[in-house]
């Protein structure tokens, strides 16, 4: 990976820290994006530590503000002319419904629609990198949350799982349709179910359900991977619209292969954040 650009999001902890880990000990200039300036200052200094790697940066943007998504696109695009890696990684998971600064409801703004806007500002610097790979770290609950396209924002029902689920299958439509818009640019896109892991993500469970699967939970190391493997595999260069868990393609569910869903999930997309840009 020497001589490669990869940008790694919510870097600070978990399965995102162990993937820039990762690609720093292969070589590749790393840039983690994450919200907290303390926290980003002190992880890279931990990781250009153990990876004995000194091209680690930071740059920050919290997720829940779209002024900040295409604040931090503008910066690595002032830093480097081309991309060669982008690891969709942050998230979150809230147990009641509550606002980002833009007005959408929070799991929807930080898991699916800024890493969309963050991809799209970055697109320029793909191609210009390609060929270029982008990971989209979804999830198997993905399995678990039908999308009501007239209820976007969870305001008739909000319960926090499916909530999460809804907002990780619209991880794997944006994957798929991506790869296909993407198809002849050098560009790839693949998504991953990186495992049960043990992250502060998974504490936002109910109480008994989380006590009765922490014995299986896997290390962020562990978690990291998958997501490394579609990152940096030559095994898997120019693969494109795939699902991957423990290293290998899977199966995602059903209602993920919708065309016309995603499509129109696209489109939503798309207005959602021009009406957004126009103030409205």
């Amino acid at each position: 990976m020497t001589g490669k650009v990869c940008v790694v999001t919510g870097a600070t902890a978990g399965i995102g820290k162990e993937t820039a880990l990762a690609l720093a000990k292969m070589g590749a200039t790393v840039v983690i994006v994450a919200r907290d300036r303390t926290r980003a200052a002190g992880t890279v200094d931990e990781i250009k530590l153990a990876s004995e790697n000194s091209n680690v940066e930071w740059v920050l943007a919290d997720f829940a503000s779209l002024n900040e998504v295409r604040a931090a696109a503008a910066e690595i695009g002032r830093r480097y002319g081309a991309l060669q890696v982008l690891v969709n990684n942050a998230g979150v998971a809230n147990k009641y419904r509550t606002l980002s600064v833009d007005g959408f409801e929070l799991t929807f703004a930080v898991n699916y629609l800024a890493p969309f806007l963050f991809t799209r500002e970055l697109m320029p610097l793909l191609r210009s990198g390609a060929p270029s790979r982008i990971v989209n770290v979804a999830s198997v609950a993905e399995r678990h949350g039908p999308i009501d396209f007239d209820d976007l924002q969870s305001e008739k029902s909000y319960r926090g799982f499916a909530v999460y689920g809804k907002s990780k299958l619209m991880n794997v439509l944006f994957t798929y349709e991506l790869s296909a818009r993407l198809a002849g640019t050098g560009v790839t896109a693949n998504c991953v179910h990186p495992g049960a892991v043990a992250t502060s993500m998974l504490r936002q469970l109910p109480r008994l359900l989380y006590a009765l699967i922490s014995p299986f939970l896997i290390s962020p190391a562990q978690g990291a991977a998958t997501p490394v493997f579609l990152a940096s595999s030559p095994a898997v260069e120019g693969v494109s619209g795939g699902y991957y868990e423990k290293g290998e393609a899977k199966r995602s569910s059903p209602r993920s292969y919708d065309v016309d869903a995603r499509k129109r999930l696209w489109e939503m997309s798309e207005k959602l954040l021009d009406s957004r840009a126009r103030g409205s």
